[in-house]
């Protein structure tokens, strides 16, 4: 019964690894590819680090696999948040479908800083000061 889990495991996370190529060759632009890679990518590592974990069944390879799945899911995607803002920033362009670009002008290249929503001081509540 373990040996089809694992076979199971292995097969559905190669296929999401699979998915995840398919999806960095056919999405349009950089934001795109970083998000079908990243989600997908993730859960078919993990899913095949699972597969190991069953296949070995000791507690200290469960062990080491718990803690790579949590790496995995923690750093995959603030490294593909990283990437996808670095390729904005230098200019890779969007795709031309694309309906509305949120960053557009906010960002100031010789500083490398965003500039935040302006926002009339009118409409923001202040809270009262202790003197």
């Amino acid at each position: 019964m373990i040996d089809v889990l694992v076979a199971l495991s292995m097969l559905i996370g190669a296929l999401f690894m699979l998915l995840a190529a398919i999806g960095l060759l056919r999405m349009p632009d950089l934001p795109m590819r970083m998000h079908a890679t990243t989600k997908a990518g993730a859960l078919g590592s993990g899913l095949i680090m699972i597969a190991v974990a069953l296949h070995f069944s000791s507690s200290e390879v469960t062990a080491r696999v718990i803690a790579i799945i949590g790496f995995i899911m923690l750093t995959a995607p603030v490294a593909a948040h990283v990437i996808g803002r670095a390729g904005y920033f230098v200019g890779v362009p969007l795709w031309h479908k694309i309906l509305q670009d949120d960053l557009k002008g906010k960002y100031d290249a010789t500083t490398h800083t965003l500039r935040s929503p302006d926002i009339d001081s009118q409409d923001i509540e202040q809270p009262p000061r202790d003197h």
